[in-house]
């Protein structure tokens, strides 16, 4: 229903914005087609169209359940400095939260590699990542590299990384690499050891080269590293202890993103974190508020470049940011 107008003067200004914005947005034309229509350029539609959405005049209402998810991707971006954020929505059920992040993993994964400027991945291992392989259509890439990044744990598992790279392998038809060794060390100088043996320095610059790599991450009370991965002399009530509050790559974080004072982080074989800030896209896949400690720190280290959650959790993300800064 149209309003009455109670003055007796014709605003031009705001009649052009409805006009403009009546054509582009309702009529469909292009910015060109109206600037040609009612006289104007291109330019004068385009300040026009941003100066009617400043004022109200023109509102887009977008009715979808993935409608608050693709909000919280623009101010996870934005907050955070990500170049992506890939956001799904938030399930009934709390325990469909992995299976949903893995999706939207598995569709993101699906689209970057097919740029052939990626020719080589790299892979670290988890739940998420798992799942995210049953999310995928088979890709034709045989120029493409798929690189286990982390040291593997001993027992057979569909979630340890030598079984992540060779199924992502599969998918792409892509070569696939190992990182042979295990995750953890018997201690700092066995590390060393480890380090210096020729297999295990070229396996990390490969792993180093990597134009992107897709992460996950646990807490310290029920993640596979804790299940599977830590060693037998170490105690996770003692990480938390220290300010532990979960882990990337098996190194383990405090809430601020520093490394707890712990000797295990002096035991992981395999790529830094500050290693992961020289590679060109970082993804991290992870959701659940039990996780929004690890994520949060994280991204306080800067190396993550696309961040990929459920609404739930992202939104936990933003409100302990807004905190921060307060």
């Amino acid at each position: 229903m149209s309003r009455l107008i109670k003055l007796d003067q014709i605003d031009a200004e705001e009649q052009l914005l409805v006009r403009l914005s009546w054509a582009c947005e309702v009529e469909g034309m292009t910015q060109a087609d109206a600037a040609t229509r009612f006289g104007v350029t291109r330019l004068r539609v385009n300040k026009a169209l941003g100066e009617a959405r400043r004022r109200g005049i023109l509102r887009v209402s977008v009715e979808s359940v993935f409608a608050a998810a693709a909000e919280l991707e623009w101010q996870l971006e934005r907050q955070f400095g990500l170049r992506r954020a890939v956001v799904v929505p938030a399930p009934a059920d709390a325990s469909s939260v992995t299976p949903l992040v893995s999706a939207g993993l598995g569709a993101h994964l699906g689209e970057l590699l097919q740029d052939p400027a990626i020719t080589r991945f790299g892979m670290s291992w988890g739940n998420t990542l798992n799942l995210a392989t049953r999310h995928m259509q088979p890709l034709n890439r045989p120029d493409l590299e798929v690189v286990s990044i982390m040291g593997g744990v001993s027992r057979g598992s569909d979630v340890n990384g030598y079984e992540i790279t060779t199924r992502l392998a599969d998918l792409c038809n892509a070569e696939h690499s190992f990182f042979t060794a295990p995750l953890y060390a018997g201690s700092a100088e066995s590390r060393s050891v480890f380090a210096e043996q020729d297999v295990i320095r070229d396996m990390l610059t490969k792993i180093r080269s990597c134009q992107a790599i897709a992460l996950a991450t646990g807490d310290l009370e029920s993640s596979l590293l804790v299940r599977d991965a830590l060693p037998a002399d170490v105690d996770p009530a003692d990480l938390a202890a220290r300010g532990g509050v979960g882990d990337i790559t098996g190194h383990i974080l405090t809430a601020d993103g520093a490394l707890v004072d712990h000797p295990l982080n002096d035991r992981v074989i395999g790529m830094s974190l500050d290693d992961m800030t020289h590679i060109d896209n970082v993804i991290l896949a992870a959701g659940g508020l039990h996780k929004v400690p690890i994520i949060a720190a994280a991204l306080s280290r800067g190396f993550v470049d696309t961040l990929v959650t459920e609404e739930t959790t992202a939104s936990a993300l933003l409100a302990l940011n807004d905190e921060k800064g307060a």
